[in-house]
């Protein structure tokens, strides 16, 4: 959390993770009239699989840009040559300090040859069973419910292009996420209370 708030300066910090086996689904859609006239978009409740995808996405926390690639796997090398990529997109990626905030997933441990050969960049793990912490998975959300709910793709080549399209479009307004505390009151509170005490 230190991180978010309090950055060290001038230096870069990376919201870094993967989102597996993203299904390239084909889906029949149509439109449905209902009961009271309405007309509604419809998806037909089978579909036909064509595959996955995985994407690895760096969020830059201080702008809110990302980075990102596909990949037909999700392995260690995959991961590095990620991480390849993103130090070689940054301008100053070379010289400054970089802090990258990782989930404990196997591929992101056990890098120490890695790091050696990037002294400036500097691994920090989210505690076991609380990768929300990881700000990439808020963006992650985000492209779920714009791009990828509902859509039809017939082929993983349709869904890559999807995605990259949906992340050119979000990088022209990207802006930085926003740590905020929620105010939790009434039946909310009660309940969060019940579920504490079972």
């Amino acid at each position: 959390m230190g991180l978010y708030l309090a950055p060290p300066v001038n230096a870069l910090v990376l919201s870094i993770d993967e989102k597996p086996s993203i299904q390239a689904l084909e889906r029949a859609r149509g439109y449905v009239c209902t009961g009271n006239k309405k007309i509604v978009q419809g998806l037909k409740s089978t579909y036909k699989r064509h595959g996955t995808l995985n994407l690895f996405a760096a969020l830059n926390v201080a702008t809110g840009n990302i980075h990102t690639k596909t990949t037909e796997q999700k392995r260690r090398i995959d991961f590095l040559a990620f991480m390849d990529q993103v130090l070689s997109e940054l301008q100053d990626g070379l010289q400054k300090e970089i802090h990258v905030i990782l989930d404990n997933y196997c591929i992101h441990k056990k890098n120490d040859e890695w790091i050696r050969q990037h002294p400036n960049v500097t691994f920090h793990y989210t505690p076991t069973s609380a990768s929300w912490l990881n700000q990439v998975e808020i963006w992650f959300g985000i492209l779920s419910r714009k791009a990828l709910k509902n859509a039809s793709f017939k082929s993983i080549d349709e869904l890559r292009v999807a995605i990259e399209e949906f992340v050119e479009i979000y990088k022209k307004n990207a802006r930085p996420f926003v740590w905020r505390k929620r105010d939790v009151k009434g039946s909310q509170l009660r309940n969060t209370i019940i579920n504490l005490c079972n």
